[in-house]
């Protein structure tokens, strides 16, 4: 049976959320992200692009290109509401949703058409999403994934776009090489390099010539120009988490070690989170008394994966939480309600020189292992050996970490 894939975005998702709530925003050149001259765009308008400005560019820059502009700190609350709304609505209609991020879904569809008619049914699914929510979003729908997120971004904005069976290649053969997912700004010059623009002439290149500048990627990149891609759609379900527990040798009421182990689980499953691609929504501290008798504090947060952001939440939880005084056995901090994200939604509050340590650190994390960089509040004697439980994304065993570098 042929598969029927469908993609939904919402269009430009930040600024859609304060227009909903400001309606005077409408029509203007809006720009969301940090306010400051250090901080960095993270959605802009139709209208604001036609200025040049675009996501990830600095502020500074922006407000040189668009003056006129409307300048919003980004409410990383509001849009985590708006998102999950979002997710309720589609995920009550559809069979099998994935969340690809905070603003941009897919759906298997396959087998509907016998019952209802999958345009039909995607249309009246995307009606729906703008009435209850008042966001305007647009849909693609084709026979994979590739297809559909791209006939969604041709379909932008507000509105929708059906690939038929068998003409997947001829829809994206007069397309710029740059729309074909996995084509970033590298591989795109690299891609000019060679003469290289239109979607058409990949179609036309051997697999074997793709390989040899590419290496693996290349055949990929092929397939995804010719419109193949069997990648599955992977179910979504909130209730996926990432957690990591210390249970001590010997019951402790050392407030000194509680709070290392405590910080340096909280900055490690942000790490995990980063790795993985997620962002949480929900923080979850446990403390379990030597007496067995097991307590926990949940606080429901805008989704994140930043250090800055989490490790003081799971802190105040853990203040909050170790009131009794009395021996404890073990610890453990829990994220969930996670969803595909990366570092967008942290952007209202971050600069670009912080969003460039973070990425520094995880490079180098990445490559000498997970303790090899931390922060001085995660060293010590607390922090020796943590086990990483229940890590969705690689499905490694838990992680001992090494003693701080001296």
């Amino acid at each position: 049976m042929k598969r029927t894939i469908l993609h939904l975005d919402l269009d430009t998702f930040f600024v859609s959320c304060e227009r909903k709530m400001d309606s005077s925003l409408n029509n203007k050149p809006v720009i969301v992200g940090g306010t400051g001259d250090r901080g960095v765009v993270s959605a802009a308008s139709y209208e604001s692009r036609s200025y040049g400005v675009h996501s990830g560019m600095s502020i500074k820059l922006a407000r040189q290109l668009c003056p006129q502009g409307i300048y919003i700190r980004g409410n990383a609350s509001t849009y985590t509401k708006y998102s999950k709304d979002v997710t309720e609505i589609i995920q009550r209609e559809v069979p099998v949703l994935e969340k690809a991020s905070v603003d941009e879904f897919y759906a298997d569809l396959t087998g509907m058409d016998k019952f209802f008619g999958c345009y039909k049914f995607s249309s009246e699914l995307r009606s729906k999403v703008i009435k209850e929510t008042g966001l305007p979003i647009s849909f693609g729908l084709s026979a994979n994934k590739t297809v559909s997120k791209v006939a969604t971004n041709e379909a932008k904005p507000n509105d929708q776009l059906k690939i038929d069976n068998g003409f997947e290649k001829i829809f994206l053969a007069p397309l710029s090489i740059k729309k074909l997912p996995m084509v970033g700004q590298k591989t795109f010059q690299t891609f000019c390099n060679l003469g290289v623009k239109k979607v058409s002439l990949v179609q036309q290149m051997p697999v074997e010539m793709m390989i040899s500048v590419f290496g693996k990627n290349g055949r990929v990149i092929w397939e995804r120009a010719n419109g193949i891609d069997n990648s599955p759609i992977v179910a979504y379900h909130e209730r996926q988490s990432i957690s990591s527990e210390r249970t001590y040798g010997q019951d402790t009421t050392d407030i000194q070690k509680l709070k290392t182990t405590i910080h340096a689980m909280a900055e490690n499953l942000a790490f995990q989170l980063r790795r993985g691609n997620k962002l949480t929504s929900c923080i979850t501290v446990k403390v379990r008394y030597s007496d067995f008798q097991t307590y926990s504090k949940q606080l429901k947060i805008p989704y994140t994966a930043a250090d800055h952001n989490l490790i003081p939440q799971v802190m105040e939880l853990f203040e909050k939480l170790y009131n009794r005084r009395l021996l404890i056995r073990l610890v453990g901090v829990r994220f969930s309600g996670l969803t595909q994200g990366h570092y967008q939604i942290d952007l209202f509050e971050n600069t670009n020189r912080t969003v460039n340590l973070y990425k520094a650190m995880d490079t180098v994390r990445l490559r000498y292992g997970d303790r090899s960089i931390m922060r001085a509040a995660a060293m010590g004697e607390g922090a020796r050996t943590i086990g990483n439980q229940g890590n969705p994304f690689n499905g490694q065993p838990p992680i001992v970490l090494a003693h701080r570098h001296q």
